[in-house]
């Protein structure tokens, strides 16, 4: 790199982890809004907020009759804490309204759809406009530029396109951005491994499930992952934990950076981890108003407090939204590297992926930090669910690696049993199989199988 470079660093080959942060991006890089102070930020905020829910309440009918049967409207609103007096808006509110009654702006004006994938009732239909892909590209070119991405690099997207938000999101972000762009979906892994060696990119745009699937045929073909040009993996559509993120950046020798997004909000670019901190996704609060509540009934939690993502929109057109209940578990914190922005911590999984066991709650992202911790398991693994009796009972279904001895393998199976024992509290039968047995994802994985009935 040139001395004029603000791209990270690249971690120094056969160092391990990478142990040096990325480089900050020079101010001239960042918008406007990404410098401001936090009291400008509010004041901004507020006047978005108070166009934001005029327009919901005059063009949305399901957000309207849910805020006349609260006795609010609009007008009420005369500061950010006001909000907390406004109704949420739920999935089941956005199915309700299927295919697309919950749109605020005529047909004429919408330019794409989008649509989560529906596998338990309707699908979730967003509209976008003009306007609204304009600000989406802006906000995932910034999601790029804060993981150390720069003009004129080649970014390989592997997230899925189509329907799902992913795929296309990060493309018009990197195209934004200058980038070149490599839309090569998901799927097809041993096309994606040809595809990087060969064009070289700097930057992979992935689900972090599915950048371990790349890793294994990259070694299935006799080639080292940490040898390939990745710089920067933006992971994003799944929870992960940072027993994960040691595990990718070890495997390939890069920055493993969090995107996070979710289509009835906008898609990938509502926040961001910045490379040069790694430390939580700074929430874009100039088009997105972050909450936290209760997640059993709704009340308010103060900053620092782990609870459930809400979300308002400040900026869309099509399908404004407010107060959307996420269902992911996080907590709010100040802002880093962008002092203005607070940072939302990693996801620890999803209030509705909870699994209760003879009264213990589980998620899927305590498991996979025991499993990292054990040397001959790899981090492939299902959460079998099964009542062959009165109880439930639990087994966890894990891969070994691929060099783990015989004996290490024999072992594996009893150290994670007694660790989920010992840090969950949970007994689980464990099923230690052969590389490649469970189904790999192209998108988010399926972590638990329910095969209970009754």
């Amino acid at each position: 790199m040139t001395e004029h470079d603000t791209r990270p660093a690249r971690p120094g080959a056969g160092l391990g982890r990478p142990r040096r942060l990325g480089s900050a991006p020079d101010p001239d890089l960042l918008d406007p809004m990404e410098q401001v102070s936090r009291d400008m930020l509010e004041e901004h905020q507020l006047h978005r907020l108070k166009q934001t829910l005029r327009h919901a309440y005059d063009h949305q009918d399901f957000y309207r009759r849910k805020c006349e049967a609260a006795g609010v409207a609009p007008e009420d609103l005369r500061e950010l804490g006001d909000l907390a007096r406004f109704p949420f808006t739920t999935k089941q509110d956005l199915r309700a309204a299927y295919p697309f009654g919950a749109f605020a702006v005529p047909m004429d004006r919408v330019v794409r759809v989008h649509a989560s994938s529906g596998t338990t009732g309707h699908s979730t239909v967003v509209g976008y406009t003009r306007g609204d892909i304009d600000i989406w590209s802006d906000l995932v070119a910034r999601c790029i530029r804060a993981s150390g991405g720069r003009p004129g690099d080649k970014v390989h997207v592997a997230y899925g396109y189509g329907l799902f938000t992913g795929g296309l999101g990060a493309h018009y972000g990197a195209e934004r951005l200058g980038c070149v762009t490599i839309p090569v979906s998901g799927g097809q892994t041993t096309r994606q491994v040809r595809l990087i060696r060969d064009l070289r990119p700097q930057t992979i745009m992935v689900t972090p499930s599915y950048l371990l699937t790349i890793a294994d045929e990259f070694r299935a073909q006799g080639v080292d992952p940490r040898s390939t040009s990745l710089r920067t993996a933006i992971l994003g559509a799944e929870p992960w934990t940072e027993d994960m993120r040691e595990e990718i950046e070890e495997t390939f020798d890069l920055h493993a950076v969090d995107i996070y997004g979710l289509s009835e909000v906008m898609g990938p670019g509502v926040a961001n981890e910045c490379v040069e901190t790694k430390d939580g996704l700074h929430v874009f609060e100039d088009h997105f108003l972050p909450e936290i509540v209760e997640p059993v009934d709704g009340t308010p939690l103060p900053d620092g407090r782990s609870g459930e993502l809400v979300f308002t929109s400040l900026t869309k057109e099509a399908l404004p939204i407010v107060r959307y209940r996420t269902r992911d578990l996080s907590r709010l914190l100040p802002g880093t590297a962008r002092p203005a922005f607070r940072r939302m911590a990693k996801v620890t999984g999803r209030s509705d992926d909870m699994v209760v066991l003879r009264g213990v709650n589980l998620f899927p992202g305590q498991v996979e930090e025991q499993v990292l911790r054990i040397g001959a398991l790899a981090p492939h693994f299902q959460l079998v669910l099964r009542r062959p009796r009165r109880l439930d009972e639990l087994t966890v279904r894990v891969e070994h690696r691929p060099e783990a001895t015989a004996d290490a393998r024999a072992a594996a199976g009893g150290l994670l049993t007694a660790a989920l024992r010992e840090h969950i509290g949970v007994g689980a039968d464990v099923e230690v199989v052969a590389p490649g047995t469970l189904e790999r994802s192209v998108g988010k994985i399926r972590r638990i199988v329910d095969e209970r009935t009754g």
